[in-house]
Formats: structure tokens, sequence, C-alpha cells
């Protein structure tokens, strides 16, 4: 997978401008294009040829810090059409379930392509990442972003349209996977095939939004008796502000966003050691599914309207990556 791009700034790179009070801009440069503010007018040409970490000054006045986006900064500006997975729980996924370059990789959802890119880049170009996404809509703009970034369509990454209990086991041949991750309402549904498509010691990890659902996701696990026993957590970033002798936590802090839940495939027959532990309640009935909505779990829904303008957004940025790529004609850096 090609990395950020090095160089000076050309014509559809996305730049990153911080002004004076820290407020940041993310654009796409384009021929003749202009960035408005009420600080007055900043031309696109006036970036292009310049270094990256160059310092311009607006029609106002005003200067602006031009920076390429850091992949977490990418993925926090991108368009979405879902929800993505945060920096501080991607960086968890790729250790947690031991993401490794040339690993075969499977990710359902797709979502908008935040995590595909961070596993991207974690099993380099030797490996493969195979995406499975159910809504076509998100899966474009997944595509798009990743296009994006690397300035391509990276050739070891596919994306499958298709309900991952079905497709799975007609894209891959069981055993041939070394790690699965998923990010869905209820990956306990398709335990079974990623069971089979596994290789042995090869990991599963689930990205959940609520305790009952990671509650539910261990239980399946356990009943499966084809895992090593899960392990559990969730991360919490809190910044400080450190500025000579004032030095304290910031206010505000990025807490809960999900939990990670992971365990390992055990080889055909092979019988865990039984682990003691309290009973517990583990059974579920209809209505509890039913806690488990994307709207009861604080899940907004996007319009058809909205996620179609954010497709369009999303197509028009990686079209001018792609242009400005073959235009350029040079290979970028490798990350």
């Amino acid at each position: 997978m090609s990395g950020r791009p090095s160089g000076p700034f050309r014509l559809g790179d996305r730049v990153q401008l911080t002004g004076p009070k820290g407020r940041l801009h993310t654009i796409t440069l384009r021929e003749g294009g202009e960035m408005h503010t009420h600080h007055g007018v900043l031309r696109h040409a006036d970036l292009v040829g310049l270094p990256d970490g160059s310092v311009v000054t607006g029609s106002g006045g005003h200067e602006y810090l031009a920076l390429r986006p850091l992949l977490r900064d990418f993925v926090m500006s991108m368009p979405r059409g879902a929800a993505i997975v945060y920096p501080k729980d991607a960086a968890q996924i790729v250790a947690e379930a031991d993401v490794f370059p040339g690993a075969v990789v499977v990710e359902a959802g797709v979502g908008s392509g935040a995590l595909s890119l961070w596993l991207l880049r974690a099993i380099g170009p030797q490996g493969r990442l195979v995406s499975f996404e159910r809504r076509e809509d998100f899966a474009e703009v997944a595509r798009a972003n990743v296009e994006t970034f690397v300035g391509d369509t990276p050739e070891n990454w596919e994306v499958v349209v298709g309900d991952l209990a079905t497709a799975l086991p007609e894209t891959l041949p069981a055993a041939s996977v070394d790690r699965v991750v998923l990010d869905m309402l209820a990956p306990w549904e398709c335990i079974d095939v990623v069971a089979d498509a596994l290789t042995p010691g090869g990991v599963v990890l689930c990205y959940v939004a609520t305790a009952t659902q990671l509650s539910r996701v261990a239980e399946y696990l356990r009943g499966t008796g084809l895992f090593t026993d899960p392990e559990a957590s969730e991360t919490m970033v809190r910044g400080w502000h450190v500025e000579g002798l004032a030095v304290r936590p910031d206010h505000r802090m990025i807490a809960h966003t999900g939990f990670l839940i992971w365990a390992r495939r055990l080889a055909p027959g092979a019988v865990a050691p039984e682990q003691k532990r309290r009973a517990s309640k583990s059974s579920y009935s209809d209505e509890d599914v039913e806690l488990w909505t994307p709207g009861a779990v604080g899940d907004r829904e996007i319009t058809d309207k909205n996620l179609r303008k954010r497709v369009r957004e999303a197509r028009r940025a990686a079209d001018a990556a792609i242009e400005a790529q073959r235009r350029d004609g040079a290979p970028d850096a490798s990350a």
C-alpha cells in the first residue's frame, strides 16, 4: 500500500490547514480552487509546489500551516456513510489481533473505510484484505475514501458486497484466513463461518458498542468450543494540556466508543482446558436482541439524501487523488 505522499504539494493532494487559533481546514487542491473563510481567501495555486510543512498567507493576512494529513487526521475528516472506527480503537485492533505484514485479513462491515486503511497499512503489500459490506452505498464511500488516501485502488484489497455469513465461504477457502475483524450489530451470527475460515491459531476480534453485545459475543464464543477463552477491553484516551507550568488533563477526552473482544481459533479436535468461573446468566430472549438495534445503542441513521451527498464527495476526492497519481507518474513513498 502506498503511504502518505511526500514532496511538494500538487493538484489533487489533500492538505490540512491550521489557522492562528488552531482551527483546522482540510481541502483538496484543485485547478482554480479557493478556500473562503471570514478571514479572506486562500488560493489553492499558492500551495502548489510548496514543501510539506509550509506556512502560507491568505488575502486577509492570516497565516496557515499547511501539512498533508496523517492517516489519523484523514479518517476523522473524510466523508462518512457509516460511523468510523476511531484511531484509538483501530490501533488496539491492530495490536490485539496481531495484524502482521503478509497476513490474510477479513473485515466486516467495511463502513466508511477507516479501519480498512489501518489494516492495509499493517498487512503491507504482501498481505491481503477482503472487506465485506452489506450495503453498496457504504461500500462505494469506503472505496472512494481508500482511493483518495492511497491515490489508487490497492491491488491487495477486495470489497465484497453481501452478507458475510453466506459470502465468506464463497470467497475464501476454509482455514485460509489469519485474522477476522467484525464490526457489526450481531457478530455472533457469523462466528461459525468465521471459525471455518480461520487457520488454527488465527484471531477473531469483534468491535461492539454495548455491554449486552459484549456479553453475548463472549458466551457464543465459549459455547462453540472452537476458540480460546475470549478477552475483552475498551480504550479511553485523555489528552493533556502542557504549557509552561500549566500542566493538567484536558477537560475533554475520547471516552467510550466501543468494546473489543477477541479469541484464537483452536486446532481441529482440540479441547481447551476448562476454566473455573462463577455461574452467570447467559441466556437471551428476542426482547434482549431488540435492545441492540443501531438506534437503541446510539447510532444515528443517515438519510438517503445525505448519504448520496457523501458518496459524491468521496468519489470527487478519490477521482482527484487518482488523477494526481497518474499525472505525477511516480510512486509514493512507502508507509
